[in-house]
C-alpha cells in the first residue's frame, strides 16, 4: 500500500528489496525513489555499520547489515539494490555482489558501470540465466524522461529515417596505454573515470540506435576527442569528448538528424525541440515566417517555477524511471525493457574498444546478433 503520485492510496504490491552501498549517491538519488516505485525497503548493507543503520531509519527499513551474506541468509528479499565503490584496483565490485545476490533467489539492479570487462558481464548473464533471475543496469540516460521523448520523435514517421545522430559530453579520453594497463589488471584511474562516465553518451548511443558495427577515434594532446560510429543501416553517430570545455555553458547535447529537413535536439537531458523547415520558396519568398504553427520548431521543457514531480531530479535524470521499471519488471516476471545485460555487454564492449587505439577502424562484435 502506497501514495499514487495523486495522493491516491494505491494497493498494488511492492516488492521487497535489500540495499547494498548506502553512501551519498545511493541517499540522495537512488533510496528516495522508493517513496514513489512500488518498492518496500527490507533491508540496508554497508560496511560501515552506522551508515547502514542511518540509512535504514532514514527511509524505514526492518533491519541492517554489515555484511551481504547476513543480509541475504535472513531471506524474504524479492531483489537487491546495488551501489558499491570501486576495489583497489578500480574495479566495478558489481559482478561478484550480482552473482551472489542471484544465486541466493534475488533479482538485481545495480549501478553503472557494471563491470570491467565483456567477459565478467558474461559471467553474470550465464549465472542470470542459470538462476532464472532478472538484472538491471542503471544507465539513467536511458530512462531520463528527455531522451525517451527524443526516441518517440525519432520513432515517429515525421522525422524520416535517421541518418545521423551526434552526442557531447565532457569527458577526458585515457591514452592507450593507461586503458591498455587497466585491461591488463592495473590500477588506472585515468582509465576507471572513462569506465565510469563513457557509458553515459554511449547508453544513450545505444538506446537510440543500437549496436554499432565499427568505431574510429582520434584523440587531442590534452586528452578531449572525437569518435565515430558506423551502422549496418547506413547511419554515422559521432561523440565529442568535450574535455576541457566550460561546465556551465551546456554540458550535453544530442542530435538526431533525420530526412526532409527535420531533427531533433536534446539539451543536457532536460530540453528537447523537434526541429522542422517551414515551407517556402527559398530566393522568391519575401517573409521567412510562413507556415502553421504545426510547420514550425516544437520544445519541451521543464518550467522549474513549481513544485511538481517532473521538476524534480529524482524524475529528470531517470532515476525513478530506472528504478519502477525494475521493479514492474520483477513484478511481472519479465525482462527490463532497457538496462539490459545485454546492453550492458555493448556498452562495456566500447569501452574495451577504445584501448585498440586512435587513427584505426574497429570492430565491434555483437554476440547478440
Amino acid at each position: 500500500m502506497r501514495s499514487s503520485f495523486g495522493g491516491e492510496m494505491t494497493g498494488a504490491a511492492d516488492i521487497r528489496a535489500g540495499f547494498v552501498g548506502c553512501g551519498s549517491h545511493a541517499c540522495r538519488n537512488l533510496l528516495p525513489t522508493f517513496a514513489f516505485a512500488p518498492v518496500e525497503l527490507a533491508a540496508t548493507c554497508d560496511l560501515d555499520a552506522e551508515r547502514a543503520a542511518k540509512a535504514a531509519r532514514t527511509f524505514g527499513a526492518e533491519r541492517h547489515y554489515t555484511d551481504l551474506r547476513d543480509m541475504l541468509a535472513h531471506g524474504g528479499l524479492d531483489a537487491v539494490f546495488v551501489c558499491t565503490s570501486y576495489d583497489e584496483r578500480g574495479r566495478p565490485r558489481y559482478p561478484a555482489i550480482a552473482c551472489d545476490c542471484l544465486r541466493a533467489g534475488c533479482h538485481v539492479w545495480m549501478e553503472k558501470p557494471p563491470a570491467a570487462s565483456c567477459a565478467e558481464i558474461e559471467q553474470v548473464q550465464a549465472t542470470s540465466k542459470e538462476t532464472g533471475r532478472q538484472v538491471l543496469v542503471g544507465f539513467k540516460k536511458m530512462f531520463a524522461p528527455a531522451n525517451v521523448k527524443a526516441r518517440e520523435l525519432m520513432d515517429a514517421d515525421e522525422l524520416g529515417e535517421v541518418s545521423l545522430v551526434t552526442l557531447q559530453y565532457p569527458q577526458h579520453v585515457p591514452t592507450v596505454e593507461q586503458l591498455g594497463r587497466y585491461l591488463a589488471g592495473e590500477a588506472d584511474w585515468a582509465a576507471v573515470g572513462f569506465l565510469d562516465h563513457l557509458c553515459h553518451p554511449v547508453s544513450v548511443l545505444v538506446y537510440l540506435l543500437g549496436m554499432p558495427r565499427t568505431l574510429f577515434y582520434e584523440r587531442s594532446a590534452a586528452g578531449a576527442g572525437a569518435a565515430t560510429f558506423a551502422y549496418e543501416s547506413g547511419a554515422v553517430a559521432t561523440l565529442a569528448f568535450t574535455a576541457g570545455a566550460a561546465r556551465n555553458g551546456g554540458m550535453e547535447r544530442t542530435t538526431i538528424v533525420g530526412s526532409d529537413g527535420r531533427h531533433v535536439v536534446v539539451d543536457n537531458n532536460v530540453r528537447v525541440s523537434l526541429h522542422r523547415s517551414p515551407a517556402h520558396d527559398y530566393g522568391r519568398s519575401p517573409s521567412y515566417f510562413t507556415g502553421s504553427p504545426a510547420d514550425a520548431a516544437a520544445v519541451w521543457a521543464p518550467e522549474f517555477s513549481l513544485g511538481q514531480l517532473y521538476n524534480k531530479g529524482l524524475f529528470l535524470l531517470g532515476y525513478y524511471d530506472e528504478v519502477n521499471e525494475f521493479a514492474l519488471s520483477v513484478r511481472e516476471s519479465r525482462p527490463p525493457a532497457k538496462g539490459t545485460l545485454a546492453q550492458a555487454w555493448q556498452i562495456t564492449r566500447i569501452f574495451e574498444a577504445f584501448a585498440e587505439g586512435p587513427g584505426k577502424v574497429i570492430e565491434l562484435v555483437d554476440p547478440t546478433e
